[in-house]
């Protein structure tokens, strides 16, 4: 069985060097960027930079281990109930990219629209600043869950490995935009996700909130109605601000807001929305001042 995945995986060996090399690069212009800023004095604090480094430590191990087994396990899972079969060609890893585009799209939507999905993005929004090192700023928790989203596409007849990488490329792509260093890039705002395109995403400003859950493809928002150009200048973070530099603080906190909630909840039904509800949902008696805890 490992002999079968390792030439599965031995496959797409190209697309994974390219990934790798693609990520050393990404680091390169990090250790750039954050170099530019501390000789022109651009960041106030270097406190933001070191906690998204600290987090993604250990966002990194996890996915590297314990979560990449995850994934592993529920695609090759659903490949066993798969209605057909696409056979693995470039054609079809073209057709695997624009899959994983949209099943990120609606991935990352819901981890907008239900809370206990928003618990762990949150981690991603939760830094008053936007730099490249806010990419890295990733939960501990998210590997977890966001297989299931390409469960669809295996069931359809997409290879498990073909998947995984087609989704690698899509997040490894959205690395590059988390900057303030590129404007805006025209034609191209519209097309696909832009650091303008994405900045607008990581706004907590009324008109940008929940918007533009692209992934490479922004097409989708475009299609969905969820669509934005930046317009005014971006208030980064979520509305209700975290005001903690800890990791653990930053991961967990929304975890044990939920808890706190549901404990406090009086029916089923509250519960349960506090739970799968939008985030920020209140009872109706305290309506007047729900706040959406979201960017």
């Amino acid at each position: 069985m490992f002999e079968t995945i390792e030439e599965r995986f031995a496959a797409f060996s190209s697309e994974l060097n390219l990934l790798e090399i693609v990520g050393v690069i990404f680091l390169l212009l990090t250790a750039a960027e954050t170099i530019w800023d501390l000789i022109s004095k651009r960041r106030k604090s270097y406190k933001e930079t070191l906690t998204n480094v600290s987090i993604a430590v250990v966002a990194n191990l996890l996915d590297r281990t314990l979560y990449g087994l995850i994934f592993l396990v529920g695609l090759f899972a659903a490949e066993q109930f798969a209605v057909a079969t696409i056979p693995v060609t470039g054609w079809s890893f073209v057709l695997a990219l624009i899959a994983a585009d949209l099943s990120y799209y609606w991935m990352h939507r819901l981890e907008h629209e239900i809370r206990f999905f928003w618990a762990h993005h949150v981690v991603h929004h939760s830094s008053p600043e936007y730099n490249l090192t806010t990419a890295l700023r990733l939960s501990w928790t998210e590997s977890l869950f966001e297989w299931i989203f390409l469960v669809p596409m295996v069931l359809i007849g997409f290879d498990a490995v073909q998947t995984l990488v087609a989704f690698l490329a899509i997040v490894t792509y959205q690395t590059w935009i988390h900057t303030e260093k590129v404007g805006k890039l025209g034609w191209l705002d519209g097309i696909f996700n832009t650091p303008s395109v994405h900045r607008v995403h990581h706004g907590s400003n009324d008109v940008y909130i929940d918007k533009n859950y692209g992934g490479v493809l922004i097409i989708w928002d475009r299609l969905f109605g969820t669509y934005q150009t930046e317009q005014e200048p971006v208030t980064y973070g979520i509305i209700k601000p975290l005001n903690s530099a800890n990791p653990f603080t930053i991961v967990f906190h929304e975890y044990w807001q939920i808890i706190k909630d549901v404990m406090a909840a009086k029916s089923i039904s509250d519960k349960l929305k506090f739970i799968v509800g939008k985030p920020g949902w209140l009872p109706s008696a305290d309506a007047t001042k729900q706040t959406k805890s979201t960017e």
